[in-house]
């Protein structure tokens, strides 16, 4: 049995050490906005945030994951879908098919935390997922709209919509 923090709540969980995080995320916790992707840790599809820092789900064992750490996953970023970032996607329709986005999402929440001003470059840097769509050029006009909203100016950095 496994103790794990996700969204704020403790769950216990019955699953073997080696398996990973998202089939336990998605399988034993039943929240099922972080998706499989591929598997390997390359796709992002399966991303979450572990004490603040995105990663990749599918490359995390069970047993590797602390009793202590705080796992958040798309579903725990806002209870009403009132994230700057979860705007942001919106007001600009950000997904095509929408399978990678929340993976999407939680890596551009991330970055943000870490640079609220972020440049293109500072985006094309950090958000390494990929979307089978291409919707590469939203994404960054979406990130730069949600830095806007995250300091009161709606508009994003770099003057641009997509």
């Amino acid at each position: 049995m496994a103790k794990l923090n996700v969204n704020g709540k403790v769950r216990d969980v019955q699953a073997e050490a080696d398996t990973p995080l998202l089939w336990v995320i998605r399988e034993h916790v039943g929240l099922t906005g972080t998706k499989y992707g591929c598997g390997v840790a390359q796709c992002g599809a399966c991303s979450v945030h572990i004490n603040g820092e995105a990663q990749r789900s599918c490359s995390i064992r069970l047993g590797d994951v602390k009793p202590t750490d705080k796992i958040v996953t798309i579903e725990g970023l806002s209870a009403n879908s009132a994230h700057p970032v979860q705007k942001a996607w919106l007001a600009l329709d950000v997904p095509q098919c929408g399978y990678c986005q929340s993976g999407q999402i939680m890596a551009a929440v991330a970055l943000l935390k870490k640079t609220p001003k972020p440049t293109d470059q500072d985006i094309d840097a950090a958000m390494t997922n990929i979307c089978r769509c291409g919707t590469y050029q939203r994404i960054r006009a979406a990130v730069h709209m949600a830095a806007g909203m995250a300091t009161g100016s709606n508009v994003p950095a770099n003057g641009k919509r997509a």
